[in-house]
């Protein structure tokens, strides 16, 4: 695979997948601390304020009507732009309102982001190179996320929240402006649609991406809510084992891109929901913190399977449809993501058990409809592209 380092696109997306997940992690490891010793939110407040931040994957679809104004290369540099713009100016607004306001924007840059990377990768490289590059992405943004998390770690002992965000946002602002100045384009892909193309025989990939969503979202809003709500772990800490979970996914992804190119989606994929039945109970049942801080980074290192449902696509769909139906699987994966936090909220304040029972649900309908994915297109097509002349 080191013939990858040769495609411009290659080192293209690597840089801009580290601008996007140091951005968006980095945010991450402040907005729940921030969110409840700042703001004063409680668990329905928390669910709404996420429910907000994904309205944006909702309507990333509307990437595909941008593409006739930008190209898409440079639409992932301005919504990286876009990220840290949101991202810098968190700390300003300590209202609610001001949450919600600051997180759409920093959502908006980062889920227009997602949809042109993963277009453009199972674009440009081929169906064994693509979970290779999707696996790098994530690992590098790891590494660097270890950084970020040091960094953030050391400021939280001599910058208040807004001096943080704000050093966070512009470095990450700054980084997009710069690639906005780089051209990867090297080579010929087929044509893309520049409308909505949703067809019948993409429907199992439509709805394991709506499971996708609503297991996207019990990770990142209720799990690690009930670490810093439940039992109270501060921003050091919650920091600290974010880091873990970089390291772990820079040290592990590599194998998840060899166990896809050589068991299969289906395997991986269950295997993924096999494991969040066991998690989503553990958070319910296990009252002992340390292990429910075990459970939330074995989470993390499952939630890095899901680069197979893009490599599913790519293996199954006509190379013109790769970008729509990609911003369409995106565009669905965030209904739930939309639903789910509010109602979560909802039922937190029920009882703070019910969203991961609701959780365990989720994942057993995804294992299910897992076993329906063929195994026969593993006698699949690469894509081979020409040099342009």
């Amino acid at each position: 695979m080191d013939q990858l380092k040769s495609n411009p696109m290659y080192r293209y997306l690597i840089i801009l997948s580290i601008c996007a997940s140091s951005g968006l992690q980095g945010w991450m490891s402040l907005f729940t601390n921030y969110a409840k010793e700042v703001v004063g939110v409680n668990g329905f407040q928390i669910g709404i304020s996420q429910a907000v931040r994904e309205i944006p994957g909702f309507l990333s679809v509307a990437a595909i009507y941008l593409l006739y104004v930008f190209k898409e290369h440079r639409l992932s540099a301005w919504s990286v732009v876009l990220l840290g713009i949101g991202t810098s100016i968190t700390g300003v607004f300590s209202s609610f309102g001001g949450l919600l306001t600051t997180t759409f924007i920093m959502s908006v840059g980062f889920h227009f982001f997602e949809t042109t990377n993963k277009s453009l990768t199972v674009q440009y490289f081929n169906t064994t190179e693509s979970p290779v590059v999707f696996a790098r992405m994530r690992g590098y943004g790891a590494l660097v996320n270890i950084g970020v998390g040091f960094v953030i770690w050391a400021l939280s002992f001599v910058l208040q929240y807004l001096y943080t965000f704000l050093l966070l946002g512009v470095l990450i602002s700054l980084s997009g402006i710069i690639m906005l100045f780089i051209n990867p384009i090297r080579q010929e892909v087929p044509y893309q649609h520049k409308k909505l193309v949703i067809k019948k025989k993409y429907w199992l990939f439509y709805v394991l991406n709506f499971l996708a969503g609503t297991r996207r979202q019990i990770f990142t809003v209720f799990a690690i809510f009930l670490l810093v709500d439940r039992y109270n772990l501060g921003i050091r800490i919650v920091t600290g084992i974010y880091v873990i979970n970089y390291a772990l996914t820079y040290l592990l992804n590599p194998q998840i891109s060899k166990a896809l190119n050589k068991y299969g989606e289906r395997v991986v994929l269950s295997l993924e929901s096999v494991s969040l039945i066991v998690l989503f109970l553990g958070y319910a049942f296990i009252s002992n913190v340390w292990i429910v801080v075990g459970l939330f980074i074995l989470d993390s290192i499952f939630f890095n399977f899901s680069i197979g449902l893009n490599t599913y696509l790519q293996k199954t769909a006509d190379p013109e449809d790769l970008g729509s139906s990609t911003a369409i699987g995106f565009t669905i994966n965030h209904i739930s993501a939309v639903i789910i936090p509010f109602f979560g909220g909802v039922l937190w304040m029920l009882n703070w058990r019910l969203p991961f029972f609701v959780g365990t649900g989720f994942a057993l309908l995804s294992l299910i409809f897992t076993q329906m994915i063929s195994t026969g297109y593993h006698k699949k097509r690469n894509f081979i592209f020409r040099e342009s002349t």
